[in-house]
């Protein structure tokens, strides 16, 4: 089964997200208070722990989540081969899948350590079709 192992937050963009244990997830805005929510097709990031194991194997062992900066850290689904318009049932909210993989900005800490990053290929973005709270440990469903 799909679900949530956490939701991660943070005031400004470029930097590490905080993981808290509930969000709230805006229609057509984003997670409440983050960075990145607004307007825009790139509303909420999400990135699976399958991924993240990938670079934990390539020797980068404090890996927590919210290190890349994704909104919504997953288990139990393959994100990147979803195609753009899918539309996920998380918690409380559906998203629209918008966007796979995205541009690594310059200096990106974990492409310098390790000379490779998983965002760019694996991450996803989402927009809110209809707002609600995510939990820790609640079910993804592709609708």
């Amino acid at each position: 089964m799909a679900k949530v192992l956490s939701i991660n937050i943070s005031e400004k963009k470029g930097v590490i997200k905080t993981p808290i244990k509930e969000g709230i997830f805006i229609e057509e805005h984003g997670l409440k208070d983050d960075a990145h929510a607004g307007k825009w097709h790139r509303q909420v990031s999400l990135l699976a722990q399958e991924s993240i194991d990938k670079m934990i194997k390539m020797g980068i062992s404090d890996l927590d989540a919210g290190k890349f900066a994704e909104n919504i850290t997953t288990e139990g689904i393959v994100l990147h081969e979803l195609p753009v318009g899918t539309r996920l049932k998380i918690g409380e909210t559906v998203q629209e899948v918008t966007q796979i993989g995205k541009e690594c900005h310059k200096g990106c800490a974990i492409k310098n350590q390790v000379g490779t990053c998983i965002m760019p290929t694996e991450g996803i973005f989402t927009r809110i079709i209809k707002g609600g709270v995510i939990i820790e440990g609640d079910s993804i469903e592709i609708l």
